[in-house]
């Protein structure tokens, strides 16, 4: 019984030593039908190249000159007729890009302001019920004029716009589902028309100040509000309203966020300080930048005069100082 045994069990690891070894040769007989492998090499004419370059912000295009400089060095790519559509194409797309990316920041600081406000107004709302008073309107001054919101715009009933020193942000409310084929939207140098196919336009009437067409567009947010971007020609000016007789805001309570003041260069900084130092000024009642110069001149012309009589020197309407002249 045990000889039948041993028997079998070496008949079985004889059959899969045989097994094992079929397979071992398959494997090299397969190995030698299979092409030689060589190891792939780049094309002679493939090579790689390194570009280094600072970008200045004061001067953008300096940048942009040297990579076209050195796209032209290296490759054909300038050889192609298409070339320059192609570069105008990638300029338009980065363009709409940086366009998009703004108007998606301006409408979330637009929700954040709007969040902002209806806060406060509901705080100062509870508070005023709890002490009994009744809510004034604030927005109105005695001048008539109204104060600015917190983008030194207006909120009206069918639209709110607000604005900086170079653009304006403009939000017409349209029913919810709007479609941007629904809209029509007539952008010119001094008008804006703005509304739907088939009805009464929402605003339809001339700019206070004229802007640039071409640096404008609009665009549809949520199918629910139509947001508008005019860029001012004169960059330097705050605007009292958007279009010609509608209500009027008093410019002289305009705050640019200080943020913003501070991306603006050197010389643009300056003049906006200023103008905000004299309508400071011009509320309290004390003399502007302008005149504060004018004095300080007129009193260094009379320190290098003794010899000349500034006592009957007399003001006008224009600042200008009017005085008979007496030599001691």
């Amino acid at each position: 019984m045990h000889t039948r045994k041993f028997e079998i069990e070496r008949l079985r690891l004889k059959s899969q030593t045989l097994i094992e070894s079929m397979a071992i040769i398959s494997d090299i007989q397969e190995e030698q039908r299979a092409p030689e492998r060589k190891p792939s090499k780049a094309s002679p004419s493939s090579k790689e190249y390194t570009f280094t370059a600072k970008i200045d912000r004061r001067n953008p295009l300096d940048l942009v000159e040297k990579t076209l400089e050195f796209i032209a060095r290296e490759s054909d790519f300038f050889k192609r007729e298409s070339s320059e559509r192609e570069v105008f194409a990638l300029a338009r797309r980065f363009r709409e890009k940086e366009r998009k990316m703004q108007e998606e920041e301006r409408k979330k600081r637009r929700q954040e302001e709007e969040e902002r406000r209806k806060k406060e107004e509901a705080e100062k709302k509870a508070e005023a019920e709890l002490r009994g008073e009744v809510i004034k309107d604030e927005t109105e001054e005695e001048n008539g004029l109204k104060n600015p919101n917190k983008g030194n715009g207006l909120d009206l009933e069918k639209y709110s716009w607000t604005q900086s020193l170079q653009e304006i942000n403009v939000v017409v409310h349209v029913p919810p589902g709007t479609k941007s084929s629904f809209v029509v939207c007539e952008i010119k140098k001094n008008h804006l028309k703005v509304g739907l196919k088939g009805q009464p336009p929402i605003i339809d009437g001339e700019l206070l100040q004229s802007i640039k067409p071409d640096d404008c567009y609009w665009s549809i947010e949520d199918q629910r509000a139509v947001s508008i971007l005019l860029t001012k020609h004169n960059q330097m000016e705050w605007w009292k309203c958007l279009v010609k007789g509608d209500p009027e805001i008093d410019t002289h309570k305009v705050e640019p966020e200080p943020s913003k003041l501070s991306e603006l260069d050197s010389e643009m900084r300056r003049t906006v300080e200023k103008m905000m130092f004299d309508q400071r000024q011009k509320q309290l009642g004390l003399p502007t930048s302008e005149e504060i110069e004018k004095e300080e001149m007129l009193k260094k012309f009379m320190s290098e005069h003794p010899e000349m009589d500034f006592s009957r020197a007399k003001r006008n309407l224009d600042g200008h100082v009017l005085f008979s002249v007496r030599v001691l």
